[in-house]
This record gives C-alpha cells, sequence and structure tokens, in this order.
C-alpha cells in the first residue's frame, strides 16, 4: 500500500466523522466528535507505537468509523445491551472501513488485517491487536475518563478505570503512567493501583 493511498483512506475515514453533529472542544478548536476521536488515536498511536504498519494506522482512525450513527441508548440498558452494542459497532466499523478501503484498490490482505485490528480478533495471542487495544486504553484516559466521570458515580468511575487498567499490557500500563492527564484522574488512577497492590 503506498503512501498516497493510505492519506486517501484516512481523508475518507475523517470525511465519514466529521458528518456527527456532536461536537467536542480540542486544542485547535471544535470538532466533530468522532472526527476528534478518530485523530487522538492516530496521535496517540504514533507516539506509541511510531513504527506501527500501515494496516495498524488506519484500523486505529477507523476504530469509531460512523459511530455517532448508532447511540448507545439505542440498545437495552446493562451489561446484556452494553455487549450487544458493543459487538455490533465492531462490526460495523470493520465493514464500512473495508468497504472504503476496497473503493481505494487496497490490497485485500491489508483490509483483511484492518477489519481483523477493528473486531479485536486474537486480543490475548496477537501482539497487534493487544497494541491497538493500549491505544484505545491511553486516548480514553487522556481525554474520555473525565467525560464520563460528569454523569456517573465516583464508584463507577473507578470501576471502569480498574477495567481499563486490566484491559492494558504491561507496556501499555507504563505508557499510560506518562500521559498528559489531569490531576484528578491521575488521583483516580493512583487509587485503583493502591487497591490492586493491596489486593496482590
Amino acid at each position: 500500500m503506498d503512501q498516497y493511498q493510505e492519506i486517501a483512506a484516512l481523508a475518507a475515514f475523517d470525511a465519514l466523522n466529521a458528518q456527527d453533529s456532536r461536537v467536542t472542544e480540542t486544542v485547535d478548536g471544535p470538532l466533530p466528535y468522532e472526527l476528534a476521536y478518530g485523530i487522538r488515536m492516530s496521535e496517540r498511536l504514533a507516539i506509541y507505537a511510531p513504527d506501527a504498519p500501515v494496516a495498524l494506522r488506519l484500523a486505529a482512525r477507523a476504530q469509531h468509523l460512523e459511530r455517532w450513527k448508532f447511540p448507545r441508548a439505542t440498545y437495552p440498558v446493562g451489561r446484556t445491551g452494553y455487549f450487544q452494542w458493543r459487538n455490533d459497532m465492531k462490526a460495523y466499523h470493520a465493514q464500512r472501513a473495508s468497504e472504503i478501503l476496497a473503493v481505494l484498490n487496497v490490497a485485500p490482505e491489508i483490509i483483511d488485517r484492518v477489519a481483523h485490528l477493528i473486531r479485536k480478533k486474537q486480543l490475548l495471542s496477537d501482539p497487534e491487536t493487544q497494541l491497538l487495544e493500549d491505544v484505545i486504553c491511553h486516548v480514553f484516559l487522556e481525554f474520555y475518563l473525565e467525560e464520563f466521570a460528569i454523569d456517573h458515580a465516583e464508584a463507577q468511575v473507578l470501576d471502569i478505570l480498574y477495567k481499563t487498567w486490566d484491559k492494558m499490557s504491561e507496556a501499555g500500563k507504563r505508557a499510560a503512567m506518562d500521559l498528559p492527564t489531569s490531576l484528578k484522574v491521575r488521583s483516580w488512577i493512583d487509587r485503583i493501583l493502591e487497591v490492586k497492590k493491596l489486593n496482590g
């Protein structure tokens, strides 16, 4: 895959996510919510794994491709509804990314690899899938944990943080300690790490 195909693919992903009517503030001003998410994923991946292969770079940018079309609230409340929504989103993002890459005549093996990564296949045995999961966790901690905390009790915030920490590799956890998070997020991290220490 040449650099022009990659640039075209990223631009196509961004064009779709730019249609998100929700807006979030960034250092560059307000941006459509999922457009900002994709850019943040790419930026964090470039820092954490600067030599990441092209399929991983594409998967990072397409992680939430058109997610704004399917609000979590359209699924049942509770864990069952959440997991159904999450699994449906993985499948949809992988499908849409594959369609776009096919139009750009990207090699089938790269398209398949991008879909594999977006679907989080072989998370426990595929280092690149785990690397993508690390980046997802980093972006959540840096940009979205405090947003989550607005509508949730602190106990729920600490619970989601605890689970997020367990999703990361050891390298991912070390990198997470260097994220430019707020003091509040850092205090939450310190608290869950203390609990983990006490629990052995």
